[in-house]
């Protein structure tokens, strides 16, 4: 008989997780740890979703015990990193305004570029109510939807690997500072061994495999949320965002916290509590993958772009893990109408409790980035600072994002090679570095073609309609998503690619 082994969701294999996250937040796990390893229980899978070996009935049963007393434990965290929504405005002295504004950083305007920068400009208010401010253009959603893409891609096939094993493998290729997608060709045997490439990503993401864009969950989630505005608008529900998952989203597609909370719901458990029950992946990144489209559908807002990013974000995180996703679409939303990538990342940081671990994170790799010439320095300093997280854990990758995005100021190619060089989840901060680059540069054509080229103005998809749309198309549908009123289109996505 086949063993079925589903990754992410057995007992055995959440505790370890758990008991890690624990820490984390403040938690004294000791005599529950005991417990659980003095039975023989494994540690936290390292890379993976499953640990080496099946339990025991006994096991098992123990570890879903421990899970529920763990989760009755207290978090000494949680005053300092709330997730309801009210408390996280409570706790930001410079929440935007809700009209595109923000208070005054206190060095003014522009200050503590990257390397090689200049003057750079302020957030520009946008005047008005939020009702009537415009949409983006469909060149401006074609560039950020594209660079999306080409992010994603380029961070693909070593995804899960150690930092110098990327090293390794791209010196091997002269690809050395990252200036290109990576190859096979040329490699030695014994390198590609040692790191071999993600099994999965390898064969649709190499330079010399590259046909179109393959699919992938950091372009499914927003594909759904195109979906969650077409049909709710962008006054829709948390549990909305569940009911378009349970109707679009293979349970096969989802992973981590994503996963946890779909098998909840199946259970009968209802938002927010499948953010939490049973759930150790909550801080990590799967919410931040998801925000983009709530950046872009509330441009020169970062307030309204968290709000709505937070009533999704809450179906599978809390705290920092919601913090990761406010952040992104913030700062997405700033970048609609502002040059200035510092700027933006300052309108990101707005939405965060200043005193959260992503937070000082977050600001930890803009000093970095700004203290530094080489990005190899700049990585290897966040990497023994946030080393101790999982490499899929919000905190580390939103650090890693944000210096990338600070020492890259702006342009596209670095801001997505030093966020791929840096390690940790490679696709999904290529995807976001892409995106917020991409929306910057503002129009397709401003992408170089040796990045865009390769897709061939194609996305593979399993989320339904979706399989081999044009990213121009995606531009369309998301620009007629929602009208300025904020009220939802009402058609389908399939109703609008109709002639």
């Amino acid at each position: 008989m086949t063993d079925l082994r589903l990754t992410w969701v057995q007992p055995e294999d959440l505790i370890g997780h758990e008991l890690r996250q624990a820490s984390e937040d403040g938690r004294d796990t000791t005599r529950i740890a005991r417990r659980w390893h003095a039975a023989g229980g494994h540690p936290a899978p390292d890379r993976a979703g499953v640990t080496p070996d099946r339990a025991s009935a006994r096991l098992r049963a123990l570890a879903r015990q421990l899970l529920d007393e763990l989760q009755q434990l207290p978090a000494p965290s949680a005053e300092a990193e709330p997730t309801d929504l009210p408390a996280i405005r409570a706790a930001c002295p410079s929440w935007p305004d809700g009209r595109g504004g923000h208070e005054p950083h206190p060095d003014g305007p522009g200050t503590g570029p990257g390397p090689g920068t200049g003057p750079a400009a302020a957030l520009t208010p946008a005047a008005g109510p939020r009702d009537v401010r415009p949409a983006l253009t469909v060149l401006q959603l074609h560039a950020a939807w594209l660079g999306r893409a080409v992010g994603c891609l380029l961070g693909k096939p070593v995804e899960k690997l150690p930092l110098h094993g990327i090293r390794a493998l791209a010196r091997a290729t002269g690809n050395w500072p990252l200036h290109t997608w990576f190859t096979a060709e040329g490699l030695s045997p014994d390198l590609a061994a040692a790191y071999p490439w993600n099994r999965r990503s390898a064969p649709t993401s190499l330079a010399e495999n590259i046909d179109g864009m393959p699919e992938d969950d950091d372009l499914n989630y927003p594909l759904l949320n195109l979906l969650l505005l077409q049909r709710h608008g962008r006054d829709f529900t948390t549990a909305q965002v569940a009911r378009v998952w349970l109707d679009e989203l293979p349970a096969g597609r989802t992973f981590t916290a994503e996963r946890v909370a779909y098998r909840n719901l199946l259970a009968g458990i209802e938002p927010p509590y499948t953010a939490r029950h049973h759930n150790p992946f909550r801080e990590w990144i799967g919410a931040a993958i998801r925000a983009d489209v709530h950046g872009w559908t509330h441009p020169c807002d970062p307030a309204a772009a968290a709000e709505q990013a937070h009533r999704d974000a809450t179906l599978t995180h809390t705290a920092n893990g919601v913090y990761g996703a406010m952040f992104i679409a913030a700062t997405i939303a700033a970048a609609a109408d502002c040059a200035d990538v510092h700027a933006c990342l300052r309108a990101g940081l707005s939405v965060v409790p200043p005193h959260s671990r992503l937070a000082e994170a977050v600001r930890f790799g803009i000093e970095s980035a700004r203290a530094h010439a080489g990005f190899d320095t700049v990585a290897d300093l966040l990497h023994s600072t946030f080393g101790h997280y999982h490499w899929v854990h919000a905190i580390p990758n939103a650090a890693l994002l944000a210096a990338a995005l600070t020492h890259a100021d702006g342009d596209f190619g670095d801001s997505i090679c030093r966020a791929v060089s840096g390690g940790w989840d490679t696709d999904s901060n290529g995807a976001t570095a892409g995106s917020i680059a991409g929306l910057l540069a503002g129009h397709p054509a401003r992408l170089p073609e040796r990045w865009t080229a390769p897709l061939k103005n194609r996305l593979a998809s399993s989320v339904g309609g979706f399989d081999d749309i044009g990213f121009d198309t995606l531009a369309e549908l998301t620009r007629t998503a929602t009208t300025p009123s904020g009220h939802a289109t009402r058609t389908t996505h399939r109703e609008a690619l109709r002639p």
